[in-house]
Protein backbone atom coordinates (compact mmCIF):
# COMPACT_ATOMS: atom_id res chain seq x y z
CA UNK A 1 0.00 0.00 0.00
CA UNK A 2 1.19 3.08 -1.22
CA UNK A 3 2.11 5.87 2.06
CA UNK A 4 -0.21 8.42 2.92
CA UNK A 5 0.29 11.58 0.97
CA UNK A 6 0.34 14.87 3.56
CA UNK A 7 0.06 18.41 2.39
CA UNK A 8 1.87 20.78 3.32
CA UNK A 9 2.23 24.55 2.46
CA UNK A 10 5.27 25.63 1.40
CA UNK A 11 6.27 27.21 4.59
CA UNK A 12 5.47 24.27 6.95
CA UNK A 13 7.65 22.03 4.10
CA UNK A 14 10.54 24.56 4.58
CA UNK A 15 10.05 24.23 8.52
CA UNK A 16 9.68 20.41 8.93
CA UNK A 17 12.68 20.50 6.48
CA UNK A 18 15.12 22.50 9.07
CA UNK A 19 14.02 20.65 11.76
CA UNK A 20 14.90 17.48 10.32
CA UNK A 21 18.38 19.08 9.22
CA UNK A 22 18.75 20.52 12.69
CA UNK A 23 18.08 16.95 14.74
CA UNK A 24 20.24 15.02 12.28
CA UNK A 25 22.91 17.37 12.48
CA UNK A 26 22.78 19.30 16.49
CA UNK A 27 20.40 17.09 17.70
CA UNK A 28 22.72 14.02 17.23
CA UNK A 29 25.62 15.53 18.26
CA UNK A 30 24.27 16.88 21.27
CA UNK A 31 22.26 14.01 22.66
CA UNK A 32 25.60 11.96 22.33
CA UNK A 33 27.40 14.55 24.20
CA UNK A 34 24.98 14.20 27.22
CA UNK A 35 25.26 10.19 26.76
CA UNK A 36 29.10 10.47 27.21
CA UNK A 37 28.82 12.60 30.10
CA UNK A 38 25.98 10.69 31.40
CA UNK A 39 28.25 7.07 31.36
CA UNK A 40 31.68 9.20 33.01
CA UNK A 41 29.43 9.41 36.31
CA UNK A 42 29.70 5.76 36.60
CA UNK A 43 27.53 3.02 37.20
CA UNK A 44 24.73 2.88 34.11
CA UNK A 45 22.65 0.51 35.89
CA UNK A 46 21.43 3.69 38.90
CA UNK A 47 22.67 6.48 36.00
CA UNK A 48 19.74 8.76 36.23
CA UNK A 49 21.05 10.84 33.71
CA UNK A 50 21.65 8.36 31.47
CA UNK A 51 18.65 6.68 31.46
CA UNK A 52 17.50 10.71 30.63
CA UNK A 53 19.60 10.91 28.24
CA UNK A 54 18.77 7.37 26.28
CA UNK A 55 15.05 8.57 26.67
CA UNK A 56 15.41 11.54 24.91
CA UNK A 57 17.57 9.82 22.35
CA UNK A 58 14.83 7.57 21.99
CA UNK A 59 12.02 10.24 21.55
CA UNK A 60 14.64 12.49 18.98
CA UNK A 61 15.26 9.57 16.74
CA UNK A 62 10.94 8.85 16.07
CA UNK A 63 10.63 12.40 15.36
CA UNK A 64 13.25 11.45 13.11
CA UNK A 65 11.74 9.45 11.53
CA UNK A 66 8.44 10.63 11.35
CA UNK A 67 9.54 13.82 9.85
CA UNK A 68 11.70 11.76 6.82
CA UNK A 69 8.67 9.89 6.18
CA UNK A 70 6.48 12.64 6.40
CA UNK A 71 8.48 14.37 3.77
CA UNK A 72 8.95 12.07 1.84
CA UNK A 73 5.09 11.98 1.06
CA UNK A 74 4.41 15.55 1.33
CA UNK A 75 2.77 17.46 -1.27
CA UNK A 76 2.64 21.05 -1.68
CA UNK A 77 -0.26 22.77 -1.73
CA UNK A 78 -1.13 26.34 -2.33
CA UNK A 79 -3.36 28.58 -0.68
CA UNK A 80 -6.02 29.82 -2.88
CA UNK A 81 -9.06 31.92 -2.29
CA UNK A 82 -11.00 29.47 -3.58
CA UNK A 83 -14.95 29.06 -3.13
CA UNK A 84 -14.07 25.44 -3.11
CA UNK A 85 -12.69 23.09 -0.12
CA UNK A 86 -9.39 21.86 -0.92
CA UNK A 87 -6.56 20.52 0.76
CA UNK A 88 -5.17 23.71 2.67
CA UNK A 89 -8.35 25.58 2.91
CA UNK A 90 -10.04 26.57 6.59
CA UNK A 91 -13.80 25.20 6.33
CA UNK A 92 -16.27 26.52 8.81
CA UNK A 93 -18.80 23.76 9.53
CA UNK A 94 -22.60 23.30 11.15
CA UNK A 95 -23.52 19.68 12.09
CA UNK A 96 -27.19 19.06 11.40
CA UNK A 97 -29.20 20.59 14.47
CA UNK A 98 -26.24 22.68 15.77
CA UNK A 99 -26.24 26.90 14.93
CA UNK A 100 -22.64 27.12 16.20
CA UNK A 101 -19.99 26.97 13.51
CA UNK A 102 -16.96 24.61 13.90
CA UNK A 103 -13.83 25.51 12.18
CA UNK A 104 -11.54 23.26 10.52
CA UNK A 105 -8.29 23.26 8.41
CA UNK A 106 -7.94 20.45 6.05
CA UNK A 107 -4.31 19.50 5.74
CA UNK A 108 -1.69 17.69 7.74
CA UNK A 109 -1.57 17.97 11.79
CA UNK A 110 1.91 19.54 11.16
CA UNK A 111 -0.08 22.41 9.53
CA UNK A 112 -1.79 23.39 12.95
CA UNK A 113 -1.46 27.16 14.06
CA UNK A 114 -3.11 28.58 16.96
CA UNK A 115 -6.60 27.14 18.40
CA UNK A 116 -7.72 25.50 14.84
CA UNK A 117 -8.29 21.66 14.84
CA UNK A 118 -7.19 20.04 11.64
CA UNK A 119 -9.11 17.48 9.80
CA UNK A 120 -6.89 14.71 7.41
CA UNK A 121 -8.33 14.86 3.81
CA UNK A 122 -8.09 11.37 4.01
CA UNK A 123 -10.53 11.17 7.10
CA UNK A 124 -14.15 10.54 6.43
CA UNK A 125 -15.19 13.96 6.94
CA UNK A 126 -12.00 15.63 5.05
CA UNK A 127 -12.78 12.92 2.02
CA UNK A 128 -16.51 14.39 1.84
CA UNK A 129 -16.10 18.11 2.65
CA UNK A 130 -13.30 18.15 -0.45
CA UNK A 131 -14.69 20.03 -3.53
CA UNK A 132 -17.46 21.17 -1.61
CA UNK A 133 -18.85 24.91 -1.93
CA UNK A 134 -20.30 27.00 0.89
CA UNK A 135 -24.44 25.89 1.49
CA UNK A 136 -23.59 22.39 0.47
CA UNK A 137 -25.18 19.61 2.90
CA UNK A 138 -22.45 16.65 3.20
CA UNK A 139 -23.20 13.10 4.96
CA UNK A 140 -20.25 11.51 6.20
CA UNK A 141 -19.96 8.03 8.24
CA UNK A 142 -18.46 8.06 11.41
CA UNK A 143 -18.12 6.04 14.37
CA UNK A 144 -21.55 6.74 15.70
CA UNK A 145 -23.43 6.69 12.56
CA UNK A 146 -24.09 9.08 9.85
CA UNK A 147 -23.69 12.52 10.12
CA UNK A 148 -25.03 15.61 8.21
CA UNK A 149 -22.94 18.68 8.45
CA UNK A 150 -22.89 22.19 6.06
CA UNK A 151 -20.44 23.93 4.86
CA UNK A 152 -20.59 27.92 6.08
CA UNK A 153 -17.52 29.17 5.26
CA UNK A 154 -14.43 28.70 3.06
CA UNK A 155 -11.00 30.24 3.68
CA UNK A 156 -8.01 29.77 1.52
Amino acid sequence: MPPETHHLSQATFDRLTAELEELTTHGRTDIARKIQSARELGDLSENGDYHAAKEEQGKMEARIRHLAALLESAEIVESTDSDVVSAGSIVSICYEGDDTPETFLIGSIEERSGDIDVISPGSPLGQSLLGRTVGDMVEFEAPGGTLKVEVTDIQG
